[in-house]
């Protein structure tokens, strides 16, 4: 058999029928319109039904600028919170070994497993009035639950896995060797982490950043449960889309929902464009000629 012809029938033997190819992409297509797309044209639909005016009048009611500011700053504190540890826990889960480690990596995914509902309990049992601290904050006058301090540490809790998850393996796969060579040259750590590690991590830190982004500001479960409901306080967007539609204000629930949709959509295109800059970087590397070696190395080769 020739060597054509066991490349026609590997290639017979690899690739699907076109009508299989057709169908499973069709199916796909249908799936994605129908739990994906359709939702999506509906919230601005229904946001829009009245016409643009009662969108606007939606979104200027105080009760839903005080929603929107709520949500971005929660966020505000959040994410660059989760921004350091989740730069600290990788960095010590995968360039260090250490007895705990597993235990470490098995916390960092606790928040994954555990529903946002009992996230939100813990946080009321802990300080809440009857709970174990709950005298103390209140002899001081401090207010953790059912205020913003309290909706803050829930969306924390519920975030703080999505940069950890995605800067460990990627640390993991990148190796000590490059640290240790700025180390031996005389780089100092913060020298190190600036010029050597943060360079290779920084398409999966923006995409770690943004999947925890629009975590924060769509959390529902713990937030609901430590916020109180308080109108134009402590309702951030989701739990004022909540409090709309279950008034029959379903123009102004689903104008604001638009918002949080927006958001979505911003985090896709922002999501694909690093991905592509990350893409294109690692193509342009694996382009890259190989090193020749140097001149004063050379004559100490053919000396050898």
């Amino acid at each position: 058999m020739s060597s054509q012809s066991t490349v026609r029938s590997a290639q017979r033997g690899t690739t699907e029928a076109a009508w299989v190819r057709y169908t499973l992409t069709g199916v796909a297509l249908v799936f994605m319109c129908l739990f994906l797309v359709l939702p999506l044209a509906a919230v601005f639909t229904e946001a829009l039904r009245k016409g643009f005016e009662a969108y606007w009048e939606a979104l200027q009611e105080p009760d839903a600028w005080s929603a929107i500011r709520l949500t971005l700053l929660t966020a505000a504190v959040a994410v660059p919170l989760n921004l350091v540890f989740g730069i600290a826990a990788a960095w010590c889960i995968a360039k260090y070994e250490f007895k705990g480690k597993s235990f470490l990596t098995t916390l960092i995914d606790l928040p994954f497993s555990v529903s946002p509902v009992v996230a939100g309990l813990i946080y009321v049992l802990v300080f809440g009035a009857q709970g174990w601290l709950g005298p103390w904050l209140m002899a001081n006058d401090i207010k953790i639950v059912f205020a913003v301090p309290g909706i803050i540490l829930a969306t924390i809790f519920v975030t703080f896995p999505f940069i950890a998850r995605e800067l460990i393996p990627l640390m993991q796969a990148q190796g000590n060797e490059e640290e240790q060579a700025a180390i031996v040259l005389g780089a100092t750590g913060w020298q190190t982490f600036w010029r050597v590690t943060l360079p290779n991590i920084k398409w999966g830190l923006i995409y770690g950043v943004i999947l925890c982004n629009a975590r924060a500001m769509g959390e529902f479960g713990a937030v609901s449960v430590v916020s109180g409901h308080i109108r134009g306080q402590t309702n951030t967007m989701p739990l004022h889309v909540e409090v709309l539609y279950n008034e029959y204000q379903s123009v102004a629930a689903f104008a604001v929902a638009s918002l949080l949709a927006l958001l979505a959509l911003v985090t896709l295109a922002i999501k694909s464009v690093a991905e592509w800059r990350m893409e294109r970087e690692m193509k342009a590397l694996a382009e890259l000629p190989p090193e020749r070696p140097s001149a004063a190395a050379t004559p100490a080769a053919h000396a050898g």
